[in-house]
């Protein structure tokens, strides 16, 4: 047997501090929305023909940097509702 090295300690601060981190990489992907439109900003600012393939390329990354985002929101959840309502009950 090992140690119980959690002795003690409440479930349910664990769930929320797993939580926590889970939405933490929302984080990552604000910064990189943000760099996605910079970039385009400037390559728009550089050569104006190609605004509208710049622009619907943008949109497209975005979105799916933005899912990055949404599938950390789906996992925090998921945390706290599947294994925060056990540990409600064991209180």
């Amino acid at each position: 047997m090992g140690i119980n090295f959690l002795a003690g300690v409440d479930q349910i601060g664990l769930i929320a501090i797993g939580a926590g981190i889970a939405v933490l990489t929302g984080i990552g992907s604000a910064i990189g929305e943000a760099m996605i439109c910079a970039k385009a900003i400037e390559g728009m600012t550089r050569n104006p023909e190609m605004q509208s393939k710049l622009n619907s390329t943008m949109i497209l990354a975005v979105a799916l940097d933005e899912s990055t985002a949404i599938y950390a929101l789906v996992v925090a959840i998921l945390i706290i509702f599947v294994l925060g309502v056990p540990a409600l009950s064991l209180a």
